[in-house]
């Protein structure tokens, strides 16, 4: 497989071209060819055009590149090579939503071949790939999972807005069904990521290992934040403790704020999922999202304080909110806490306006009941 991939007889194709499938098709097409599958035909159009719409990636990030974009599930089936890399987000009830994730697999199934490969790389709970993806592999086939095709794993570590750790620059983690496999899988990473890759034991040791580097970075900043909240009724600067306390050696620099995006404030939920499914009560993780899922409110209301304590009255005060995506300098929307904030706000008569260079001011609307100005001091919401 590695050698047919190199010398371009057969393809690999990536599905799914959001923050995560497209920097990854884009790497693979200077080395073999792609295909590049997404059902968003918008999207797809914008690709040809050599447009990211995410707007990560430059028009030139895609010259050089032997690719194809597509949205026709049909133009799979030349493909040998499957790497998914669908969104895994979570529902109203925190409960993990796998249906982008099995649709993708429906789709990769129906073009399946015998001596195929398919590599997950969408964040989900240790035990879902060989659970839930690969019966209806074997389903819409008709083959036989490691007779006829083999299955893999390997988490996606991209990092929105990140210009220094990226895809070429992070070690990957791989995994594959047996021993044959994942050497196959490691060999056709190793062709774009410079670091190296890991070779894990297990398709469920990969999956494990990337829920918990997320459920950790949750934990850590929920301390922060709790910190934060006993810290400002003892009427102590948090940063100044924190830069203190950072002079140890071994102190871990976390800092408190607002947990949100398609990783840290989701990836846990998945983690809890299976946990409780197994009987087991995950007190501690739960407990690090219920602090960090009260943040937004806590930022809103700790405002409303100090607006009363300076005179100021809130029905009439107008609050300006510098940012709506779910961190700096990316385009990203998916679970923006910063929605908290603005609600929390709302709750209490306070008329709020909101810029973001960066953000779709219609995506917000529609996600979040809210718009954009289009800058500070303009009284009237943009007609959308």
């Amino acid at each position: 497989m590695y050698e047919e991939l190199v010398r371009k007889e057969k393809l690999l194709a990536v599905i799914g071209l959001g923050y995560v499938g497209l920097p990854i098709a884009l790497a693979f097409a200077r080395k073999v060819k792609v295909i590049g599958f997404d059902i968003n035909a918008k999207r797809v159009a914008m690709m040809q055009e050599g447009m990211d719409p995410s707007g990560e990636l430059e028009k030139s990030d895609f010259d050089g590149c032997d690719i194809e974009f597509t949205n026709r599930p049909e133009d799979l089936k030349k493909v040998s090579f499957f790497i998914v890399a669908v969104p895994t987000p979570i529902d109203n009830h925190t409960m993990p939503d796998l249906r982008p994730l099995l649709s993708a697999s429906h789709t990769v199934g129906k073009a399946l071949k015998k001596g195929d490969y398919v590599v997950y790389e969408s964040t989900v709970y240790p035990g879902c790939t060989e659970e839930d993806c690969i019966p209806i592999l074997e389903q819409e086939s008709g083959l036989k999972f490691r007779t006829d095709f083999k299955v893999g794993y390997s988490p996606e570590r991209i990092n929105p807005g990140d210009k220094e750790h990226t895809l070429s620059k992070i070690t990957k983690v791989a995994a594959g069904c047996c021993p044959e496999s994942l050497e196959v899988i490691a060999k056709v990473y190793e062709l774009v990521v410079e670091a190296g890759v890991h070779r894990a034991s297990s398709i469920k040791v990969a999956e494990a290992a990337k829920i918990i580097e997320n459920t950790q970075r949750d934990l850590n900043i929920a301390l922060m934040n709790e910190l934060s909240i006993i810290f400002d009724r003892m009427k102590i600067n948090t940063y100044e403790v924190l830069e203190a306390a950072g002079t140890k050696w071994n102190f871990l620099r976390f800092s408190p704020g607002l947990v949100g995006g398609h990783c840290i404030g989701v990836d846990p939920y998945y983690l809890t999922y299976k946990s409780k499914e197994l009987g087991h009560t995950p007190k501690v993780i739960l407990s690090g999202r219920q602090i960090n899922d009260g943040m937004g409110a806590y930022v809103a209301q700790k405002t409303v304080q100090l607006m009363a304590k300076q005179g100021k009255d809130i029905v009439k005060a107008r609050v300006l909110v510098m940012g709506a995506t779910f961190k700096e300098n990316v385009e990203d929307i998916r679970n923006s806490k910063v929605a908290d904030v603005i609600n929390e706000l709302k709750n209490f008569s306070v008329h709020v306006d909101v810029v973001d260079p960066m953000a779709d001011s219609q995506e917000l609307q529609q996600e979040y009941g809210f718009g954009l100005l289009p800058e500070p001091g303009r009284k009237q919401m943009p007609s959308l």
